[in-house]
């Protein structure tokens, strides 16, 4: 198992927003992955894969239509909010609360695409977020497991505010005004 140490944000690519009408935008990732939509099937719906790349805890599995799961945001609001699966169509398409995945088999792996419905003054802080998240589910995917990257520790990283301040110039908004802290800071 590798360390968060280890962990190197990669390269800006695959993000647009949907500027909507009210506070909501949707955030639109794009990531292409090595790995059959199966694999990262399992990776979107297990809890315990969750729990290894996802910005939540879910205390059940997402495979399955009129789910009802309990969602705790990692460094967000530590009561859990309730979500149920509007679709899960696997290996292709997954809805739940604000986020839809749909997953793409391309080649011998997978395009996957995630829409979330985000606070637009949030979409570059959710854009770098979610980034991560992805960056992390490649690795695990493919046996390099650094653990996740969340909260606190990511808002420290160099990597994570990089992400943000390039996600807030190609989105043209403005950051949040708030100094983070480096990790020797804490």
């Amino acid at each position: 198992m590798a360390s968060r140490e280890q962990y190197t944000g990669g390269e800006l690519g695959g993000a647009q927003v949907i500027r909507t009408e009210g506070d909501k935008w949707t955030l639109i990732l794009v990531r292409e992955l090595r790995h059959s939509p199966d694999k990262v099937w399992q990776a979107l719906t297990d809890p315990v894969q969750l729990r290894e790349w996802a910005p939540f805890e879910a205390d059940g599995s997402l495979d399955a239509v009129g789910k009802k799961v309990n969602l705790t945001w990692v460094g967000g609001p530590t009561r859990p909010q309730e979500t149920t699966v509007t679709r899960a169509d696997a290996p292709e398409i997954l809805e739940y609360g604000d986020m839809r995945w749909e997953l793409k088999l391309v080649g011998s792996g997978t395009r996957l695409t995630l829409w979330h419905k985000i606070d637009r003054r949030f979409i570059a802080m959710g854009a770098a977020g979610w980034h991560v998240c992805f960056d992390v589910l490649g690795r695990l995917l493919a046996g390099k497991h650094v653990g996740r990257v969340l909260g606190r520790d990511a808002i420290r990283s160099a990597d994570w505010q990089r992400l943000h301040a390039e996600y807030a110039r190609q989105f043209g908004v403005a950051t949040p005004g708030w100094p983070a802290k480096s990790a020797q800071e804490s």
